[in-house]
């Protein structure tokens, strides 16, 4: 991959004319997000994400123009299912346990696949517009959870206990950025107090304690 190929935010997944194409197309997603979970995408030819996924360089680009093309559209697979498992868990899950396990599946599934998150990082250094779809990925997932939030204590949130959760949740994204880059430590993403400190922080931060108590 190369610096100009970072100019434009990852595009939208295309549209598929035939059943075979999609199949292909997806095969080859979740082959590749398996081999950048183990190495560098940089590192990885186009001809070995054809071969793991059991297909030919030729079908690779029948799919995929490049292979900055195929790490767009891992990126916006990769959206598609942190919205579709943290929509699930914040319409699911009692309140009361909401958070500890919110925040243990974001920070478990960074640091599982932290080979592609720092890859994604290096990328939105070199270009800011990259960031722009995990910007609203973020609000979205933000403003999920203030409207089950607010359901549940049966009241809007004024201007300031949005803006505390919603520092909660940069918060949290920030710290597990920071850590997957160059672990500063001295508690470890990997590392079960990292969850447990976290956890703690946004409930502090969130003031949703208060919240929650103020609607019993």
């Amino acid at each position: 991959m190369n610096k100009a190929a970072t100019s434009h935010p990852p595009r939208k997944n295309k549209v598929f004319k035939q059943g075979r194409s999609k199949v292909t197309h997806d095969a080859l997603l979740e082959s590749g997000f398996a081999l950048v979970d183990q190495r560098d995408i940089e590192s990885i030819s186009i001809s070995e994400l054809a071969r793991h996924a059991g297909y030919s360089v030729g079908a690779f680009y029948a799919q995929f123009r490049s292979k900055d093309e195929f790490f767009d559209a891992l990126i916006l697979n990769h959206l598609n299912k942190r919205t579709e498992t943290q929509s699930k868990l914040v319409m699911e899950q009692p309140l009361q346990e909401l958070i500890d396990n919110l925040v243990a599946n974001i920070v478990r599934y960074y640091w599982q696949h932290h080979i592609f998150w720092r890859a994604v990082l290096r990328r939105t250094l070199l270009d800011s517009e990259y960031w722009a779809p995990f910007r609203t990925h973020f609000k979205e997932s933000n403003d999920r959870f203030i409207t089950r939030l607010e359901n549940d204590i049966h009241r809007k949130l004024d201007k300031r206990e949005r803006d505390n959760i919603t520092f909660a949740f940069q918060t949290i994204m920030g710290l597990i950025n920071i850590s997957i880059v160059n672990q500063p430590g001295p508690v470890f993403i990997g590392q079960k107090q990292f969850v447990e400190e976290l956890t703690r922080a946004f409930k502090l931060i969130s003031e949703i304690d208060s919240l929650v108590a103020k609607a019993d």
